[in-house]
C-alpha cells in the first residue's frame, strides 16, 4: 500500500488562517467551512507573519491560480473523484473563478487529508500512483504556502491555549460601562418658595458600572452588576423640584455597590420569566416603545425623557412574566416590593409596599407599537421611601398627595411608537394614577395625578449611530385632590434637547439642554434650566 506523507493540517482553522488580510488579496466566497474564533485569537503574530512572508521568494507565488492552471484542474479532479472539499452543498469544487495560493493551499490540505484517511481505512479503492503523483507534485509546488499555513496554525493552537487556561470564565462575560459628566443649573430663584438662588457652579462627576453576565443554557441570563457614582441629583435639594433629575444621577460617594442583580430564563417556547433580587427597572421587562431614550447612559438626559413614570412605581424584589400571545402581541406581568428584605412588620414581599404592573403589547408592524400599561401599588408611608407615586419626577403634591401616610393607588397607561421612516422615529405616551389615602386625618381622600410626553427621534443625524432628540411632555400633575392646597394649580412644561455624537462604537459624547417652565406646576417659579456634556464609554 501506498504511504504519502504531508503536512497534516485542519482544514477548517486553515480556512480561518486564510481570512486574515495578510495573505488574503481579496474577499471570496469560501469553500469550507468557517471558523468562528475570538477577537483576541483573531490578532495576528507579526514576527510569525514576517517569517512567512520571507519565504515567498518569487513574484509568481504571489499570484492567483487560475481555472486554466494545471494545478487548478488536477484539484478539481481529485475534488469531484474523491469528495474531499465539503464546503459547498452540491460538493463540488466551483472552478469558475480564480483562488488566492493560500486558498488554493487550504483546498489542497483538505484532499491531502481525504486521501490520508482513504488510505488508512482502505474504504475506497484510490486510482493509486497516478493520483499520489499528482498529489506529490501538488504539494511539492505549494510547499511554501503549506509550511506557512502550518506555522500560523501552530501559533493559532499555542494562542488558543493560553486563552482558554486563562480565561476569566466559561460562562460569565464582563461588560463595562463609564459616564463622565460636566453639568450645571441655570435660572434665578429655586422652584421652593425660598427665595434662594439656583447653584450655578459646574460640576464634574462620573458614573462606572461592571456586568458579570453569565448564561448556563445559552438562553437564559445572570446579571450581577457593580456600580460606583457621585452624579448629585438635581432634585428638591439644589433646585425645589424633582423635575430637573437627570437620566443617570445619583451620589453614594462613588462606594461600589451591587445595583442589579436578576436571573432570566426561557419557559417553553413563548415564555420568559424575571427572578428579580435587586435593580433591574420594569422598563427591562416590559416594553417602554421608547427606545431612542429609554437608555441612561446613551438615550434621554432627563429622568423624565426616558419613559412613562408608571414604570418606576414597580420597583424592589420580586418576579417578572413575559408571554407571547402571537407574533405581534405580548402580555407582561410583574410583581415587586421595595422592602421584601425587611422581617418587620409593614415590610418583606407582602406586607409592606408592594406593586404589581401589567401591560398589553401590540406590534403589528416593525414601524407600529402600542401597550396598555396597568400598575396597583400600596405604598406604607412612614419612614424609608416613603411614598412616591411618579418616581420621583413630578411635583411634590403629585409624587404625595396626601403627604406620607399610607397610600393606595390605581395607575393607567397608554405608550405608543411610530416609525415613520429610518431617520425620524414618534414615540410618546399619557398615563393616569387614581390615588387614596388609607389612614391619617384624610383617611379615604382621593386625588389624580396626570402625565403626558411626545418624543422625537432622528436616528444617525449627521452620521450612522448619532442620534438628535426633543422630548415635551408634562412631568405628574395632582389635577385634583380632595384636600384643600394640595391641587397644583398651573402646568409645568418639560423640554429637552440632545445630540449624541457617536465617536465610534465604543464612545460616544452627548451635549443637551433641558428646560422646565413653570417648575412644581407654579405660574410664579421661574424657568429653571440644566445644561451638560456626557461622554459614555463602553468596553
Amino acid at each position: 500500500m501506498f504511504r504519502f506523507e504531508y503536512y497534516l493540517i485542519s482544514a477548517p482553522i486553515v480556512w480561518g488562517l486564510l481570512t486574515v488580510p495578510t495573505f488574503a488579496t481579496e474577499q471570496t466566497d469560501t469553500f469550507m467551512g468557517n471558523l468562528q474564533v475570538e477577537e483576541t485569537v483573531q490578532q495576528s503574530d507579526d514576527s510569525a507573519t514576517s517569517d512567512s512572508l520571507a519565504q515567498v521568494t518569487s513574484v509568481s507565488q504571489l499570484s492567483d491560480v487560475q481555472p486554466t492552471d494545471w494545478a487548478f484542474q488536477a484539484l478539481q479532479s481529485l475534488v469531484e473523484r474523491y469528495g474531499c472539499i465539503a464546503g459547498y452543498p452540491n460538493q463540488t469544487f466551483r472552478g469558475n473563478r480564480a483562488l488566492t495560493r493560500y486558498e488554493f493551499a487550504a483546498g489542497l490540505n483538505a484532499c491531502l487529508d481525504r486521501v490520508n484517511e482513504l488510505i488508512a481505512t482502505a474504504t475506497a479503492d484510490l486510482n493509486s500512483k497516478e493520483d499520489l503523483d499528482t498529489l506529490r507534485r501538488l504539494q511539492e509546488e505549494f510547499s511554501t504556502e503549506l509550511a506557512t499555513l502550518r506555522n500560523r496554525v501552530d501559533g493559532l493552537e499555542t494562542r488558543t491555549a493560553k486563552v482558554e487556561a486563562q480565561q476569566f470564565s466559561t460562562t460569565t462575560k464582563l461588560r463595562g460601562e463609564a459616564i463622565f459628566l460636566a453639568a450645571s443649573l441655570f435660572g434665578d430663584e429655586r422652584a421652593d418658595g425660598s427665595g434662594r438662588d439656583l447653584p450655578d457652579n459646574v460640576t464634574l462627576s462620573n458614573r462606572a458600572r461592571l456586568n458579570f453576565e453569565s448564561s448556563f443554557t445559552g438562553k437564559d441570563l445572570l446579571r450581577v452588576r457593580l456600580q460606583a457614582r457621585n452624579i448629585t441629583p438635581f432634585n428638591t435639594n439644589l433646585t425645589g423640584t424633582n423635575m430637573t433629575r437627570l437620566s443617570f444621577d445619583g451620589d453614594e460617594g462613588n462606594d461600589v455597590r451591587i445595583d442589579d442583580l436578576f436571573y432570566r430564563f426561557p419557559l417553553g417556547n413563548n415564555t420568559r420569566v424575571w427572578l428579580l433580587a435587586n435593580g433591574h427597572g420594569s422598563d427591562n421587562i416590559a416594553p417602554t416603545l421608547n427606545q431612542s431614550f429609554q437608555s441612561g447612559a446613551n438615550g434621554a438626559i432627563s429622568r423624565f425623557g426616558r419613559f412613562s413614570p408608571l414604570y418606576r412605581i414597580v420597583d424592589g424584589s420580586g418576579i417578572g412574566v413575559s408571554h407571547k400571545l402571537g407574533k405581534s402581541v405580548e402580555l407582561t406581568a410583574a410583581y415587586r416590593a421595595r422592602n421584601a428584605n425587611n422581617p418587620d412588620q409593614k415590610n418583606g414581599l407582602f406586607d409592606g409596599n408592594s406593586n404589581i404592573l401589567g401591560q398589553l403589547t401590540f406590534t403589528p408592524t416593525k414601524n407600529l407599537g402600542l401597550g396598555f400599561t396597568y400598575v396597583n401599588a400600596y405604598f406604607p408611608g412612614g419612614t424609608g421611601a416613603g411614598v412616591d407615586l411618579t418616581g420621583g419626577t413630578g411635583s411634590m403634591n403629585a409624587r404625595r398627595p396626601f403627604n406620607n401616610v399610607p397610600t393606595q393607588s390605581n395607575s393607567y397607561g397608554a405608550v405608543a411608537n411610530l416609525r415613520v421612516s429610518s431617520k425620524f422615529n414618534l414615540s410618546g405616551w399619557v398615563g393616569m394614577t387614581e390615588a387614596e389615602a388609607k389612614a391619617g386625618a384624610n383617611k379615604g381622600a382621593e386625588a389624580t395625578v396626570w402625565n403626558w410626553a411626545a418624543t422625537l427621534a432622528f436616528p444617525d443625524l449627521g452620521k450612522k449611530g448619532n442620534l438628535g432628540g426633543i422630548i415635551v411632555g408634562m412631568p405628574p400633575k395632582a389635577t385634583s385632590n380632595d384636600i384643600a392646597g394640595r391641587k397644583d394649580q398651573g402646568t409645568s412644561l418639560h423640554l429637552e434637547a440632545l445630540y449624541r455624537h457617536q465617536i465610534n462604537d465604543r464612545i460616544s459624547i452627548t451635549p443637551g439642554l433641558i428646560m422646565i417652565l413653570n417648575p412644581e406646576h407654579n405660574d410664579d417659579n421661574d424657568t429653571i434650566y440644566a445644561g451638560l456634556l456626557r461622554t459614555t464609554f463602553r468596553f
